[in-house]
């Protein structure tokens, strides 16, 4: 979840939000229903009545979304704004919407169950000729120096005092990050790695593949990757570097080490992200060719954030499609609290069960309550 501070760097992000302000100012009609996905605090759903939509449903999971419940009255927008703070694969409406805002990317589109919640939502909440707010997405990738950044991850795991630490590097050479470029850090024009329509995306992973001319010699340390969006037609914004900095920066596919390139060599890439479990399993593949050729010799790199992943053996072993799995201790207690739901038992009588049988695990009603309200919290509506 984002804290309050995370949503009032979103809402300061003035290219992002003055780009939606006049994507939604182009869009909205007074007879416009607006579904906010992801509402945060409301700015979105705010602006939408600003601009004279008849109704806004703001979606959104978080208890931030409440906030604005308060801001909608003090705007004078309480009689066309409904809140409704779950997730938008929970949502049921009784109208569809002619317009669904959204902005569930990370520093990259690909990110959690973003084009999930899209297809979702655009099949289920959007009537026959609405419009999607982004419309389109791409995507593009080039070799970048990012030398300080590289170098201020790996010193912690440099070996020293006679220790031997740099088994972490594995892990970091797995994991992308985000990193904030200049152009002149770029050594070559960027290819384009991905377009995405959201009127019409259906698969929720990604892969491209393309390849970058060396324009000038420098120190490689990666992939670097950015997005440029399409609100509405003639209403854009990019992530790039050498745009306003904002919330978003680059993502950073990071090499295992430096590689040295000169003017007329070239880097072919082959990137995928392929959603699992809610996340996104990255997986980067490199090849560096000398004078742009596979005769003048290669270095090929393939990378996966399922390297990044500091899984127990046991936990691989749950993980098996042969695992017959027992409920743990906590897993009855969680099962007991389930039952006495779908039973129709209040929170009280759950609570005052569980402290009846497990006496030494709850020490008190309020421990047992508190334990009930967690499951609630993730189960219940």
């Amino acid at each position: 979840m984002y804290s309050l501070d995370n949503y009032g760097t979103m809402i300061a992000d003035r290219v992002r939000l003055d780009a939606h302000a006049e994507a939604l100012r182009r869009v909205v009609t007074p007879s416009t229903v607006v579904v906010d996905i992801g509402a945060g605090t409301g700015i979105m759903s705010l602006l939408a009545c600003k601009f004279g939509a008849r109704r806004v449903y703001a979606v959104e999971p978080s208890p931030a979304v409440q906030l604005l419940v308060e801001a909608a009255r003090d705007s004078g927008y309480a009689d066309r704004i409904v809140v409704l703070q779950r997730r938008s694969n929970e949502v049921t409406l009784p109208e569809r919407a002619d317009v669904i805002v959204s902005d569930l990317r990370g520093v990259l589109p690909p990110f959690r169950t973003h084009f999930a919640d899209i297809v979702d939502a655009r099949e289920r909440l959007l009537a026959k000729g609405g419009r999607l707010v982004p419309a389109t997405d791409t995507v593009w990738i080039a070799p970048v120096s990012a030398q300080e950044a590289f170098e201020e991850r790996r010193r912690p795991w440099q070996d020293r005092d006679g220790l031997v630490l740099r088994s972490a590097l594995r892990v970091l050479d797995s994991s992308p990050f985000k990193h904030r470029a200049r152009p002149e850090d770029l050594l070559g024009p960027a290819a384009r790695w991905a377009d995405i329509d959201y009127q019409r995306i259906t698969s929720f992973a990604l892969r491209g593949a393309g390849s970058c001319n060396v324009a000038r010699a420098g120190t490689a340390h990666g992939l670097l990757a950015w997005f440029d969006t399409v609100l509405v037609e003639g209403v854009e914004y990019s992530n790039a570097p050498g745009t306003v900095d904002g919330i978003y920066g680059q993502f950073l596919f990071p090499w295992p080490e430096p590689i040295s390139l000169q003017e007329g060599d070239s880097v072919a890439f082959d990137v995928r992200a392929d959603p699992i479990g809610g996340d996104i399993l990255w997986t980067w593949t490199s090849e560096i060719r000398r004078g742009g050729s596979l005769d003048a010799g290669t270095t090929r790199f393939r990378q996966s954030t399922l390297n990044s992943r500091l899984t127990l053996p046991d936990s691989l072993r749950k993980r098996a499609e042969s695992f017959t799995p027992t409920l743990s201790p906590a897993g009855i207690r969680g099962l007991e609290v389930l039952e006495g739901i779908r039973a129709g038992k209040t929170v009280g009588e759950i609570a005052a069960r569980l402290l009846e049988t497990h006496p030494d695990r709850f020490r008190s009603m309020d421990d047992a309550q508190g334990f009930v309200a967690e499951l609630i919290e993730h189960f219940c509506v």
